[in-house]
């Protein structure tokens, strides 16, 4: 090997370990603000900005607020996937982290209803939907600049890096929680001590804004710029050519978001609650503590579920995934109901196989799915629409079917119905490990015309 190939090497595996820390980092801290609100909803948010509604539905109001930014998830999507298939997927990525962060942190300078009234639970649903915005185009340019950069053959462990920032942020927002409650009374925790989350996201998002600016582009995207070939209209050539693989990502992604926010959100709460109003009545630390070791489960699985896809397919590796999840999902709530917390613990990590080994190959399947030109359109408005229906308003569902029925494995059966519908749609996709990610949606149409 000669010299200048030597340091060509070397450039390119310290830009993919750049596009790897970028993507990871990013998300992480994108979704860490993300998970910050649910882990209020659940703790504090229905006292402190919907009282007036009472305790049971105040929390339901609570749950609903988290919901809402859901569905401004597509509209984020189609923004910054527009703009992403023309200007380019790093400046999307930069501009979203810094909304979210800027979304969050006023979130923890918020007074609330006791101090501003009626404002306060509005501004808060305004920062909510900001937040949501946000999310709906992050996740798209990231998983695009993991994937499109991946070498062959890789390219499930790659688009993995995005997909580990989910329990990464979910792992910091849980255990910063968890470290809170522990060192404040009860008191201070709903006096001020939530807020502290919030506004330790600011460091965070400089930290993440620093490392996706050292990011280069896509070598796909700048190769389309070379050849002229994005799209005068990705949105247009999106909906009239693509339709199909924009309804499959979206049913393909229901179940996994469901359960996810089940274990980002619901679970803690439904521990935590007094047995009077429905809950187990556990005390909050250990609770969170138990959560956050569980969540190692959903990275640990979520890697090795990318790595898994690279050698198996996507598509099997999704169908084992869900297999596991639907036939845990109503098990273990009979293990979380022992109201022991090390069985607790057990529940959550053992679902957490399945929930990994359905999220990990998901951002080098939908990158396969979607030609280049129109791919980040694609695959952000497919995974906005998928959390709409999946985890948007997963924990507020399960409150209400768990108060219609009283019994919590009601809850489960809701998560295996969901998990068939998304079983049934991933196997209706057809194996897209090793497809061409430079294909443009004209040559996708030639190519079918000659078959």
């Amino acid at each position: 090997m000669t010299e200048t190939t030597q340091a060509s090497v070397r450039s390119r595996r310290t830009e993919e370990r750049r596009v790897l820390a970028g993507t990871v980092v990013g998300t992480t801290i994108e979704w860490y603000d993300f998970f910050i609100y649910a882990q209020a909803a659940g703790a504090v948010f229905a006292t402190l900005y919907f009282a007036p509604a009472g305790e049971t539905v105040g929390q339901i109001v609570s749950w609903a607020s988290l919901g809402i930014s859901f569905l401004f998830r597509p509209l984020g999507a189609i923004v910054a996937g527009h703009l992403g298939d023309r200007l380019g997927r790093k400046r999307m990525l930069v501009l979203t982290l810094i909304m979210m962060g800027i979304a969050t942190a006023l979130i923890g300078v918020l007074p609330t209803y006791a101090q501003i009234g009626i404002a306060a639970p509005v501004l808060l649903i305004l920062l909510r939907i900001l937040q949501g915005f946000s999310a709906g185009g992050e996740w798209g340019g990231a998983a695009l600049m993991s994937v499109e950069h991946a070498p062959k053959g890789k390219r499930g462990f790659f688009g993995a890096y995005p997909q580990i920032g989910v329990p990464l942020g979910m792992i910091l927002a849980t255990s910063s929680m968890w470290v809170i409650t522990t060192v404040l009374t009860e008191e201070q925790f709903l006096t001020w001590g939530w807020r502290i989350p919030f506004l330790l996201s600011i460091l965070l998002i400089l930290v993440g804004y620093f490392i996706r600016r050292a990011v280069e582009e896509s070598p796909v995207f700048k190769e389309l710029q070379e050849r002229k070939g994005e799209s005068a209209a990705p949105l247009k050539t999106l909906f009239s050519k693509h339709t199909r693989e924009v309804i499959l990502a979206a049913l393909i992604f229901i179940a996994n978001n469901a359960a996810g926010y089940l274990l980002i959100a619901f679970f803690a709460t439904y521990a935590t609650r007094d047995v009077e109003a429905g809950g187990l009545g556990l005390e909050r630390p250990p609770v969170l503590l138990a959560t956050t070791l569980a969540s190692f489960g959903w990275l640990i699985f979520t890697l090795y579920g990318g790595i898994l896809s690279d050698r198996i397919g996507r598509v099997r590796t999704f169908q084992i995934g869900y297999v596991l999840l639907g036939l845990w999902a109503i098990p273990m709530w009979f293990m979380i109901d022992t109201g022991n917390i090390f069985m607790y613990f057990g529940a959550l990590f053992i679902m957490t196989i399945g929930l990994g080994l359905s999220y990990g190959p998901q951002a080098s399947l939908y990158a396969e799915m979607f030609p280049a030109d129109v791919r980040y359109s694609g695959v952000s408005i497919g995974y906005a629409i998928g959390a709409i229906f999946g985890g948007a308003f997963a924990p507020m569902i399960a409150d209400l079917v768990f108060g219609a029925t009283g019994a919590s494995w009601t809850i489960g059966a809701y998560i295996l119905g969901v998990t068939i519908v998304s079983l049934i749609a991933v196997s209706l996709v057809k194996e897209t490990r090793g497809v061409n990610l430079h294909t443009r949606s004209n040559e996708v149409v030639a190519a079918n015309e000659r078959r």
